[in-house]
C-alpha cells in the first residue's frame, strides 16, 4: 500500500474533531431567504451544477462555507465568487445554523443514467485501483456514500454534473481546499471517463 492510500485511510479512520451545534429553525430562515435559489429551501437544488445539501454532513457544510469566506482580505481557500459574496454576509452562528438545517433534511434520491459506466464507477468506488495508487472512494465517503464527518461529504444522490465538475476541479488544481491535497492527488490519477463514471455511479448510490 503506497503513501497516498495510507494517508487517506488514516484520515478517514480518525475521529471527527468538529461538532456543529446549530439551530435548524434559525437556519431555515436563512435557507428560505438566501440559499433557496441555488440549493433549494429543503436542500434539493434545482440546478444540476449546484449541489444538493439535504442530509449533507453539517461539519462539511461549515468547512466549505468558511473556506469560501475571505479573511482579512486574503483570497478564500475555495474560490467561488458568488458564494464568497453570500458567506461574507453570514456570521459564524448563521453558518452553523444553516448547516444544521440542511443536514436535518431528507436526502435526495437519484439514479445513475449511464449503464455502460456504472460497472467502472462501482469498481473504483468499492475497490479503487491499487496499482495506480487510487484508494476506494468508500474508504472516506462511506460504503453508501453518506460521508464521514467532518472532512468527507455525502455524495449519495448528488447531481452527476456537480460531482463531475468538482472532480475535474480537483484534477486540474482549480479547487485546492482538500486536506493534505488528498482529492487532488486521487483525481489526477483518474481519466475523464473514470471521473464521469464515478460521478454517475454516486448519483444512484443509496
Amino acid at each position: 500500500m503506497n503513501r497516498t492510500m495510507i494517508l487517506v485511510l488514516l484520515v478517514a479512520l480518525s475521529p471527527a474533531t468538529w461538532a456543529v451545534q446549530g439551530d435548524p429553525q434559525k437556519g431555515k430562515v436563512i435557507a428560505t431567504s438566501v440559499c433557496f435559489a441555488c440549493h433549494g429551501a429543503d436542500g434539493v437544488s434545482p440546478i444540476p451544477t449546484q449541489p444538493h445539501l439535504a442530509a449533507q454532513q453539517p461539519d462539511y457544510i461549515v468547512k466549505q462555507l468558511n473556506n469560501m469566506k475571505s479573511v482579512n482580505g486574503a483570497p478564500p481557500l475555495r474560490d467561488n465568487p458568488i458564494m464568497s459574496g453570500v458567506v461574507g454576509m453570514l456570521s459564524d452562528d448563521d453558518i452553523r445554523n444553516v448547516a444544521a438545517w440542511y443536514a436535518a433534511q431528507p436526502p435526495k434520491r437519484s439514479q445513475a443514467t449511464h449503464s455502460k459506466l456504472v460497472a467502472m464507477g462501482e469498481k473504483l468506488w468499492r475497490a479503487g485501483d491499487i496499482d495506480r495508487g487510487v484508494p476506494a472512494c468508500a474508504a472516506c465517503h462511506g460504503p453508501t456514500g453518506s460521508g464521514i464527518p467532518a472532512l468527507y461529504p455525502r455524495l449519495s444522490g448528488q447531481y452527476q454534473e456537480y460531482t463531475e465538475i468538482q472532480l475535474q476541479h480537483f484534477k486540474n488544481g482549480t479547487r485546492s481546499n482538500d486536506p493534505s491535497a488528498i482529492m487532488r492527488s486521487i483525481a489526477h490519477r483518474l481519466s475523464n471517463e473514470e471521473i464521469k463514471a464515478l460521478a454517475d455511479f454516486t448519483a444512484g448510490l443509496h
